[in-house]
Formats: structure tokens, sequence, C-alpha cells
């Protein structure tokens, strides 16, 4: 294939051998072209620096980005302790990248600095940022409030929260041969034909609303001015070990998110990565302000694989007819917590058939971001699909 014409390649390595897993996974998605970007998703497991100083020479001129990952997706199925490379090149797209530190203190205003220097890209006939950002760094709600307040309505948001293996200690963002913590790392893509996205979620809201009380940035303290991880816990008739050991706690949550009531009537799912259990508050991924009704969810496997075939079906429609040359996928650690090992193979079967043989590559994330109308734009155990025509 000529470099002038548009392409999309994806590679995919588990080699514990960080120079050969970034060889093999950059190599595949380059095979010998000159790239405008380069996008790579990898485990904790690997010697990230390493790893990211090999991609980079490997991917020349063009800008590399990505993140570490809880598991990591490309065609073929899911991956753990590996790395997935997506590649993107030729005529008809304009790349703008930057990045910033300092999320966990100033959220909105972060949002809003990468935001501010992407605009180049905002002429072409189609257009988004991506995110990829420390989902354990501050309120990701405000990043996005932050992003919108500057790109505007007319600028499409998808993107997604670095993972760290499910040990919810620390994430890292890749920046051309640097690797980073407590940043947000930006991409603005502009495109000569469409990018589509689609986001659904799968979970389904039980038992009655509750009043938030009282909360902080990412606590919620009371609900029905009652201690909120009492209520949680109460209701959902937690077992033993996840009322007092918190990673019991952190694993039963995964599959029990908090749905935030919106206008729309559909709940805006919130993951509870942890609890403080001395305050007896949940501890939230974002915002659940004051006077919020909510609800517990709960899924299954048809509920969520049902969602991936929406949010792929979305993703697909919004190509006005064109095929897909790539898609990004940025699917939660807890959906993959409900599908488990067989059915996270099943989902990926499901995307790879919306792709229809176009590269694909993704990650499971600590949060999801994708806003195509309105200011809510940031997610939880959410399926988002970017699909590249």
């Amino acid at each position: 294939m000529s470099d002038a014409l548009r392409w999309v390649g994806a590679g995919r390595s588990d080699s514990q051998d960080s120079q050969t897993a970034a060889e093999r996974a950059v190599g595949d998605a380059l095979q010998g072209r000159a790239a405008k970007l380069v996008v790579l998703f990898a485990s904790e497991a690997l010697d990230l620096q390493r790893l990211v100083t090999h991609a980079q020479r490997l991917a020349g001129d063009a800008p590399l980005v990505g993140c570490s990952t809880a598991g990591e997706i490309a065609g073929g199925g899911p991956g753990d302790a590996g790395v997935v490379a997506l590649a993107l090149g030729g005529d008809g797209f304009v790349i703008a990248t930057t990045h910033v530190t300092g999320l966990a203190a100033a959220p909105r205003e972060a949002g809003a600095e990468v935001a501010a220097a992407l605009s180049e890209v905002a002429g072409a006939p189609h257009h988004l940022l991506m995110l990829l950002t420390d989902g354990l760094a501050g309120d990701q709600q405000e990043m996005v409030r932050g992003a919108y307040s500057v790109a505007g309505a007319g600028m499409p948001l998808v993107g997604g929260c670095a993972g760290d293996d499910l040990h919810m200690a620390a994430t890292h963002q890749f920046f051309n041969g640097e690797v980073l913590q407590d940043a947000v790392v930006a991409v603005g893509i502009g495109s000569d034909a469409p990018l589509g996205i689609g986001v659904r979620h799968g979970w389904k809201a039980v038992g009655e609303p509750m009043l938030v009380t009282a909360s902080r940035p990412n606590n919620v303290d009371t609900l029905d001015d009652q201690p909120a991880l009492d209520v949680y816990l109460e209701r959902l008739n937690a077992p033993a070990e996840a009322r007092t050991d918190r990673e019991a706690f952190i694993r039963f949550a995964l599959e029990h998110p908090l749905g935030m009531a919106r206008r729309t009537g559909e709940e805006q799912v919130r993951w509870i990565p942890s609890a403080d259990f001395d305050s007896r508050s949940l501890v939230t991924s974002a915002e659940v302000p004051p006077g919020a009704l909510v609800r517990l969810m709960v899924g299954d496997t048809a509920s969520v694989l049902a969602a991936t075939d929406a949010a792929c079906a979305d993703a697909v429609t919004g190509l006005a007819g064109e095929q897909p040359i790539g898609m990004l996928v940025f699917d939660c650690a807890a959906r993959r917590a409900v599908l488990g090992q067989d059915g996270i193979a099943t989902e990926i079967e499901r995307v790879e058939r919306y792709a229809a043989g176009a590269p694909l590559a993704g990650f499971y994330t600590y949060g999801e971001i994708a806003r195509t109308r309105g200011v809510a734009g940031f997610h939880n155990q959410t399926l988002v699909v970017l699909a590249i025509a």
C-alpha cells in the first residue's frame, strides 16, 4: 500500500522483553510505512521507559502517545501483560499532540490547556480530541469540562484513563519518549473522511433511588443521611470479606457501580475504585454532587455484550456509509470482570465483526471519555469505540 493512501495498522506482542515487545507491536503496525501518529497501550509488567524509548525510535518523526493498561485489546483477542500499537498515516489526516501534568491539583485547567493547544485540527472536515489520562489523579469529569469549555460543542471527545493491572496504585501516560504520571496526553485528529464514536455501558439500575446527602470531590460520604459505605454494602448484601478487606472490596465494587440520574433518563455510571473504611465513605472516580439521585447498578454477560454490539453499530453508522479502515477501543476493566475470560474473547470477536477486517487496538481502562453532545463526557464501566474511515 502506498504511503500516500490513508492507512491504519495495528500490532501486538506478549513478549516480556520491552525492546522485543516494541519492535514486534510497533513494527507490525507500521509495516515499513511513515506514520503520522503511533498509539501505544502497555502493561505495567513491562519496563515502560525502555518500551517507550524503543517505540519512539521506531516511530521516527511521528508523535507517539499512549498509556499503561488493565489489559490490552487487539485483533485476535484480549491480552494481559503485553503491548498493542496502532499507527495511522497517509493523506487526509492532520495530527496535533500535546500534554500537561498536574492533573490531580487542577483537572479543569488541565483539560482546558490541552484543548487550547489543539485548535489547528478544527478546520478539518471531520475532527476530534482524544484524551489519555491518569484515572487515579483528580476528578476526570472536571477535566472533561475543562476541555469542553475550550474545544466547544463542535469538537467530539474520545479516550480513556490509564490502568495499572488493577493494583490501583499509580498509572502512566506516554508522550513521545517520556513516561509520565498525573498527566493528560491529548491528540487532535483531523480527517478528510468520517470518524464515528459509539458509547454504551450495558448496566441496569436496581433497587430504589438514593439521595446523595453529603459528598466531596471523588468521595460520597452519605446516602439518605447514612454512611455511604454502609448503605452500599447492606443494599448489595456484600460478602463478609468485602466489608473489611480493601482488596476484596475493590473486586466486589468492580461489578457494582453507582448510576447517577440524568435528564436523558439513562443513568451515568460511576465506578467505585475503593472505599474509606474509617470515614465509611465511597471513593468515586469523579464527582457525585450533593443532591444527586443514584441507584445501584448490576450487569450480566447478555446486557454487556448487547451494549458492545450497540456501541460498535453506532460507531460504524457514524462513518456515513464508508467502511472502517481502523478502530480504537476503550473498554472498562469492570466490564471485563463481569464477562470473564470467555466473555471478553466473545466481545472482541463481536468488535472484529464490525471492524470488517480493519485493524483494531485498545485497552481496558479505569474510565472512558466520550462526548458527542452535552457537557458530560466522562464515563465508567462503559465501552467507547472510535471507528476511522
